[in-house]
């Protein structure tokens, strides 16, 4: 069990008497007040900049070099998407120096600003983002605008790991143990162990001994974030007063508190393209091209086997041949699109859409996504919580602090700060698997004027519902649906490769997801009424949601009927090109990962996921990228050993 220093003093014996007499806080950083002169703090600001745009011009001299490919260029292997997983296939594979690899990005470049931690919520109004929306809803979505939901997804070298939170999670064993028995060999957790270990270097000084679950010479870093809020230890400190403990969740314990693990480095974040493709930027045998669009995969139609890509660079068409594989790291929403504009697919489906049909494959069902209710505002009555206009205030330290130091409140991803794993049916049970996740954030949805449009949350329920708190010290826990039962699945809107597909969510289909939900949100709200959270006079924000004020409030119908207007993606889009065995129908890719029915195509990302994980899926992504790139090479002869980069 982890038993840092941080639980001894969370659980010491101070008395009530003494934890009322702190003083109240005037800052982030503590009970006295942190503004600098305003000379002080502009010559600070200016010297942080200039120091954040050399690091800036130095990243950008990592990014692997753009090299278009010669019409009808042959690689061995050519992989699409340059994302958590994609990254990590094409370095690993360019391991085998007498292999060449072609990596195929639709997104332009990283850079430093992109890994700012607290800006993660802007990137989303950027062109890194493919900006997908789920097909209008009457029954979810219901307080978004059109009633759809932003599906965000990353479109730039790292994919979505430059576009997430950052949180660092590898799920429960049981979830992969799980995979196993529905017949996938080779994916058991104990199988898998290794490879999330690989992939890793830990930087939590408490778990760098622990050679048996950790790593330290693995080429993703991980790490606390070093700044937390009040509130942060307060929520941890709530979780001892109810029962848990503080624990390493990607240890042996899986029930309990912690602050995140997260992807960064130096303050900044750690995704696979600097992880994974920096280091291998100058290999030969590894060539990329950016900001170009897969078209589809070039699909012999007599002897199924996969022969290349066709993609557009610049309005310009390009065919590239695979002479061993291609590997499709497009994502859940991405690969499932591309395989079935490859005529892989719902064959119905696809006659319907006009595309020719190769393989009749479930193609985009068993959609699944971690949702979150996002309606809960805890107000406080001390300035401890991130808010937008203090961080970009230049009186204050904390643009100055990160520019010139990489600390402070801007080294939080976008005000995610701690979480815990608990199982609302089971409260308590330190054996049992989670079914909820309690995100904790140093902030709310009411904490930055722009939020809500980067959710998607209508103008119209804004203004009833969030409007009057814009700029109030607040703070929220997002209670996530771990295993849901409700799928959803993606169709083709055209068999044009530039229009979006049809996404269907289909949140809280299955009324076990509406009650393991409602009790996630009681279990959030109890942690606002301990008594660290009360020292900062904690208080729920119950105004009826717009469209709920027929139901009692804090009853099962109200809180479905809230979590049907606010359910909030976390991003965790998975599943859609299934991996089972070949007995089973319902597989899209074999435990191998190859498409049935096609030779010399493979998937690997989020999609293949039969069940969704614990947690969130940057970690297992990048873990099934580490595992499919030792698969091809033992398919193909090459040392699968090597962990150089």
């Amino acid at each position: 069990m982890l038993r840092p220093l941080l639980m001894i003093l969370l659980a010491s014996g101070a008395c009530e008497a003494q934890r009322r007499a702190q003083p109240k806080y005037h800052s982030l950083y503590g009970p006295k007040d942190e503004n600098l002169p305003i000379a002080e703090a502009l010559g600070r600001a200016a010297l942080g900049i200039s120091n954040f745009l050399r690091e800036g011009d130095e990243l950008l001299r990592h990014e692997l070099e753009d090299a278009p490919p010669a019409y009808d260029q042959q690689y061995d292997f050519v992989v699409v998407g340059a994302g958590s997983a994609g990254a990590t296939v094409a370095s690993r594979l360019s391991e085998a120096e007498d292999a060449t690899v072609l990596l195929i990005e639709a997104g332009r470049n990283e850079n430093l600003l992109m890994d700012i931690p607290v800006l993660v919520n802007y990137l989303q109004f950027s062109s890194i983002n493919w900006a997908y929306r789920t097909e209008s809803s009457n029954r979810y979505c219901l307080g978004m605008t059109d009633r759809k939901c932003n599906f965000p997804r990353g479109k730039v070298m790292g994919g979505s790991s430059v576009l997430n939170y950052m949180i660092a999670t590898r799920g429960d064993p049981r979830d992969y143990d799980g995979w196993a028995e529905m017949g996938n060999d080779g994916w058991s957790y104990g199988e898998l162990l290794k490879y999330f270990r690989k992939l890793e270097e830990i930087g939590v000084d408490e778990l760098r001994a622990d050679d048996k679950l950790h790593n330290t010479e693995g080429p993703l870093y991980i790490d606390h974030p070093t700044f937390h809020t009040p509130l942060a230890d307060a929520f941890l400190r709530a979780g001892l007063q109810l029962g848990y403990p503080v624990i390493d969740y990607n240890g042996d314990e899986h029930v309990g508190y912690s602050f995140i693990q997260a992807t960064i480095k130096n303050g900044t974040r750690m995704s696979s393209n600097r992880a994974y493709l920096h280091p291998a930027r100058h290999r030969p045998n590894l060539s990329l091209s950016r900001m170009s669009h897969a078209n589809k995969v070039l699909i012999d139609p007599l002897t199924k086997r996969a022969l290349g890509v066709d993609f557009t660079k610049y309005g310009r068409n390009f065919r590239v041949r695979a002479r061993k594989e291609v590997i499709l790291c497009a994502g859940a929403i991405g690969s499932a699109q591309i395989l079935m504009l490859s005529g892989v697919g719902p064959s119905d489906h696809l006659r319907e859409m006009g595309v020719p049909l190769l393989q009749n494959a479930p193609v985009g069902r068993n959609l699944m996504d971690h949702i979150a209710y996002g309606g809960l505002v805890f107000l406080v009555d001390q300035p401890v919580s991130i808010r937008t206009k203090d961080l970009i205030n230049p009186v204050k330290p904390y643009l100055s602090d990160f520019f010139n130091k990489h600390t402070g409140p801007l080294t939080v991803p976008g005000g995610c700060e701690a979480l815990a794993f608990v199982d609302v049916d089971r409260p308590n049970d330190l054996t049992s698997w989670p079914n909820i996740e309690l995100l904790f954030i140093g902030g709310s949805v009411v904490s930055d004027a722009s939020f809500h449009h980067n959710i998607g949350i209508s103008d119209k329920y804004w203004n009833k519902y969030f409007a009057r708190l814009t700029g109030a010290h607040s703070w929220t826990i997002f209670p996530m649906l771990m295993r849901p039962k409700s799928r959803g699945k993606i169709l083709l809107r055209s068999n044009n490769p530039n229009v979006h597909p049809r996404i269907f969510a289909n949140y809280l289909d299955d009324p076990e997801d509406v009650r393991v939900m409602i009790k996630g949100i009681r279990a959030a709200i109890q942690v606002s009424k301990t008594e660290p959270m009360r020292r900062f006079k904690s208080k729920l924000y119950d105004l009826p949601v717009p469209g709920c004020e027929a139901h009692r409030y804090d009853s099962d119908e109200y809180w479905e009927c809230a979590i049907r207007t606010f359910p909030f993606t976390i991003y965790h889009h998975s599943g859609t090109c299934k991996m089972a065995p070949d007995t089973d129908p319902s597989g899209v890719v074999n435990p191998r990962l190859q498409v049935k029915g096609i030779k010399g195509l493979r998937v690997a990302d989020a999609s293949i996921m039969p069940m969704i994980m614990t947690g969130h899926p940057n970690i297992p992504v990048i873990m099934i990228g580490e595992k499919l790139a030792d698969m091809v090479k033992e398919d193909w002869g090459y040392n699968s050993s090597s962990n150089s980069l």
